[in-house]
């Protein structure tokens, strides 16, 4: 059954959406020129009101053929399944172009009414900057808007995408619906397995909400200059600016841990371009928010939050383009193709640069000036080198970032730049921006004295101890940690007087309330410290001592170890076994080996016990009860053993997906003072198994064999009164013989069957991954009491793993948490000043 009413209710709010904002967007500017006439302002309220319960009906309703798995519409069928998780399910809303875009739209309805409700409770300078800042929110919702309508304007022209299109209507040349116009999909193509994370839950929500907190100081800035309130608006811009910054920078870090715990490149930041093209924003936001600090003692920095504050929200615009205008193509791996969409987002870039240039410009003139220059031993110079040095770091990322917009723009003019990326980004990026975030932990020590302590000249006397203690501390750190290189030590030294300088300004004022900054500036330095040893003191313990030619590339080749099951190795300090192939079953804790479960024909959930499933004593499920997993998911158990301190086991996983490709992704031991980060770099799987020709041996009760290096030995043949779980009917016949196979590390039992039922001979082989062998029981000669057993040889089971050992992530982590405390903080108490 088609609900085709549920794509015409969706696409008629879409429309009511877009319409209502674009008159909202007017009658908001009518407001702001008419202040004295409260019949704009009331009606411009009641647009964005009814604009918004439009934009939360789309949400709904998108959401309903989400959660419902409707498959007759396409971005139900392209992104789910009936596999798929509740919680995962939900993350299919924001996986295409449309569902993220109506993310954004609804988090700026969510902050434009929270800006609403809060103007309502202020005086009236402050209401002042309410309509023309909600012209602005309602200018953005128009163009966002128009992503998702999907209408035909003239000729081919389409204006946005909408997400509501059936299946026959997004491909409708199939010739399928010609003899079945109502064909609904039993199921969908599913979730990208990257996305197939609880990060990706909460990591895409949260980054978008800080997108449409960017909106907020942009829109304060627009409205002063509209104003010409060109001081006013500071103060009260500062808690929101504090709060995008923590919202935005929240999202970043949480797709850095997305990516360390999800992908398979070792690390949590891969300087991707769409990774760089929002955290610089947040650099020139962080940046704003210095020079608002010091905007009432100096014009210059002034201007300059005007320009930043600007500047950040037009960035968040131009990342938007990048990663959704398929420029990028295959220099990202997060970036969206191209739906057609690249014209409209660059009229939504430009129109806001014209708007927001044109208005500073014509203003700018009327901006205060400073009547004498800023002193070197002010807070203020120091403040002002350390926002240069961000906006540098910012633009050096840029710059690169942007080469393949170069190149597309080289095309429009007919010219072929052919630009490359650097081949290698962590390079090329890590070491200019490392030397930039040095400049900047010293420059926050050196900053905090002068604000706080504000003495002077006196102050560089009052540095020397925080740098003679900071030094102390760092040959110490030095001495145990074995760090050797002069740029870490300079790196080291730098951070380690930033945390001194600034916890000496909280001890000094011992007033948490004020001390967001300084909480943040630790947070930084510990941040700065973390990385460094996590990536430049990494320490691989797969090295692959025995030679064996596993990859071409030498870098892999020797990083790698090969491990067959159930035989340690040992490496380095470590024992590592391969233990084999496990699943995870839902609502089930831990992993379960894979051979237990049987995959249900024709399902890729769906299971059945061969063994009952234990948790201690306690009967979980029953032997033959059906169960849901992910069964392209395998978890390949590897024990790390060192002395008897250390024996952990990790289950990297490797999914094997036809649709969207092949996806290994690690796991990880966390300990306080390092990560234990493991992922297989290939695998052995029994689709793939290749047996040598059936060899026959013949032989008795009790006889010795040789099977290649192993002695095999026939301990008995017993008869057996069911067959696979099913009792034996008269005449029918079943043995199970026991082979008994030597090796260098024990025995190994091998129980081949033979079985005559139903007047048909079965032969039932059993395998053994670990010896790399395959045994049947062809014939039973009762009147010799001979055997004939068929022997194939094939490959022993293995995988190839890369482990890695990464020293004091925690540092990074706990210094990740410093920066949004302090800026908690901060924003908790410029919300108590303006309240």
């Amino acid at each position: 059954m088609l609900r085709s009413y549920l794509g015409q209710i969706g696409h008629s709010l879409s429309i009511i959406a877009f319409l209502t904002s674009l008159l909202a967007t007017y009658v908001y500017v009518m407001a702001s020129k008419k202040d004295d006439v409260p019949f704009w302002k009331n009606l411009s309220s009641k647009l964005f009101f009814v604009h918004g319960v439009a934009v939360i009906g789309v949400v709904a309703t998108l959401f309903t053929i989400i959660i419902n798995k409707y498959f007759e519409y396409h971005y139900a069928w392209d992104n789910t399944s009936l596999s798929l998780p509740f919680g995962y399910a939900i993350s299919t809303f924001w996986q295409d172009q449309e569902g993220s875009f109506l993310l954004w739209m609804f988090w700026d309805v969510i902050v434009g009414f929270a800006l609403i409700f809060w103007f309502r409770n202020k005086g009236k300078v402050y209401q002042s900057y309410e309509s023309p800042m909600m012209a602005v929110f309602s200018a953005v919702q128009a163009f966002l808007g128009s992503m998702i309508i999907g209408a035909v304007i003239v000729g081919d022209f389409k204006l946005g995408s909408t997400p509501f299109l059936l299946l026959k209507e997004s491909m409708p040349h199939l010739s399928l619906w010609a003899t079945n116009p109502d064909f609904v999909p039993k199921d969908g193509n599913g979730l990208n397995p990257l996305l197939q994370n609880y990060w990706m839950v909460i990591h895409p929500p949260t980054t978008f909400l800080g997108f449409a907190m960017t909106t907020v100081p942009f829109a304060f800035a627009i409205a002063a200059l509209w104003k010409k309130d060109y001081e006013g608006w500071i103060k009260v811009a500062q808690p929101w600016t504090l709060s995008a910054a923590i919202l935005l920078g929240v999202g970043i870090m949480m797709g850095a841990i997305w990516a360390y715990e999800t992908l398979n490149f070792g690390g949590y930041w891969n300087w991707d371009p769409v990774e760089n093209a929002v955290y610089v924003p947040w650099l020139v936001m962080v940046g704003a928010l210095h020079t608002m600090m010091i905007s009432h003692k100096s014009s210059s920095a002034l201007k300059t939050t005007f320009i930043l504050a600007i500047t950040q929200f037009i960035l968040i615009l131009y990342s938007t383009f990048l990663t959704r205008s398929g420029v990028l193509g295959s220099a990202s791996v997060h970036s969206f193709t191209d739906l057609g969409l690249s014209g409209q987002l660059l009229v939504y870039l430009f129109f806001f640069i014209i708007i927001a240039v044109v208005l500073l410009v014509w203003r700018w003139k009327e901006l205060p000036r400073d009547e004498e220059e800023v002193s070197t031993y002010s807070s203020d110079f120091w403040i002002f080198i350390g926002v240069t040095v961000l906006v540098l770091a910012a633009f050096q990322l840029t710059v690169t970032t942007s080469i393949p917009v170069y190149n597309k723009i080289g095309e429009v003019f007919g010219l072929k730049l052919n630009m490359a990326m650097p081949t290698d980004p962590i390079e090329h990026f890590t070491v200019i921006q490392m030397w930039l975030f040095i400049a900047i932990v010293i420059l926050t020590g050196i900053a905090q004295y002068y604000f706080w302590k504000n003495q002077g000249k006196l102050t560089w006397n009052k540095l020397v101890n925080p740098l003679v203690i900071s030094l102390f501390l760092t040959a110490i750190i030095i001495t145990l940690s074995g760090v050797n290189k002069w740029q870490y030590i300079v790196l080291l030294a730098a951070g380690m007087f930033c945390i001194v300088a600034n916890l000496n300004i909280l001890f000094y004022y011992k007033k948490m309330k004020i001390a967001g900054g300084a909480v943040s500036h630790i947070g930084v330095a510990l941040m700065l410290i973390g990385i460094m040893y996590s990536s430049a003191y990494e320490k691989v313990i797969s090295l692959n001592f025995e030679g064996n030619k596993l990859f071409q590339d030498e870098k892999d080749n020797s990083e790698s170890t090969l491990l067959y099951i159930k035989r340690p190795t040992r490496i380095q300090d470590f024992h590592l076994t391969y233990g084999g192939e496990f699943i995870k079953i839902r609502k089930v804790p831990g992993y379960v080996e894979k051979r237990f479960v049987q995959q249900v024909m024709d399902s890729d959930y769906k299971g059945v016990l061969r063994a009952d499933l234990m948790d201690g004593e306690k009967i979980l499920a029953k032997k033959g009860d059906t169960v849901e997993y992910n069964a392209e998911n395998t978890y390949y158990q590897v024990n790390f053993k060192k002395g008897e301190k250390e024996d952990f086991n990790l289950y990297p996983r490797y999914q094997i997906n036809p649709k969207m490709g092949n996806v290994v992704s690690p796991d990880i031991k966390h300990y306080w003072n390092k990560d234990i980060y493991s992922h297989v770099n290939y695998v052995t799987t029994g689709e793939e198994k290749q047996w040598t020709p059936t060899e026959e041996y013949q032989v008795a009760l009790k006889d010795t064999f040789f099977l290649n290096d192993h002695v095999a030995i026939l301990d008995e043949v017993r008869p057996l009164t069911e067959l696979e779980g099913l009792p034996l009917q008269d005449g029918d016949v079943a043995a199970e013989a026991t082979l008994r196979i030597l090796e260098r590390d024990g025995e190994k039992i091998l129980k081949p069957i033979f079985a005559i039922k139903n007047r048909e001979v079965w032969s039932i082989p059993v395998v053994s991954n670990e010896l790399g062998i395959r045994a049947q029981l062809l014939k039973i000669d009762p009147s010799t009491g001979m055997f004939t057993f068929g022997i194939n040889r094939g490959e022993k089971e293995y995988i190839i793993i890369k482990a890695i050992e990464k020293p004091h992530m925690n540092v990074l982590w706990a210094g990740t948490f410093l920066v949004f405390l302090g800026l908690g903080i901060s924003a908790y108490r410029r919300f108590k000043l303006i309240s």
